[in-house]
């Protein structure tokens, strides 16, 4: 299982993909869409997690643009601040985690959505 990590606070995202790491995921990380979608260019992702709430492109307007281009990958949605537009929009069919993020709730949404993938 490969996740990508997106978010614009950058020790959450580095932190959290060292997590993942010690717990046998494989995790990248970027703080922006714009470095995101051209990681995805070059690497196979089976699941991102986006911060919802990031400057220029927002995560929810990031889920599009990924999920046009790499149709089977999946999506988790993280925020310090959602808003109940933003759950609907954004994540209806998605996972939706509340930072601090407890990375046990990640991780078992990351195998729940990988093994019905």
């Amino acid at each position: 299982m490969r996740l990508l990590l997106v978010d614009d606070e950058g020790e959450l995202v580095s932190t959290l993909a060292e997590r993942l790491s010690f717990r046998g995921i494989d995790a990248d990380w970027a703080v922006s869409g714009e470095e995101a979608l051209k990681m995805a260019e070059t690497e196979q992702y089976d699941i991102a997690v986006l911060d919802v709430k990031m400057p220029k492109i927002s995560g929810i307007q990031l889920k599009g643009m990924l999920e046009e281009k790499y149709p089977d990958m999946k999506f988790i949605f993280m925020t310090g601040h959602g808003s109940k537009n933003d759950y609907i929009a954004g994540s209806a069919k998605d996972y939706y985690l509340v930072k601090p993020i407890a990375i046990d709730a990640l991780v078992s949404k990351a195998e729940e959505i990988f093994k019905n993938k």
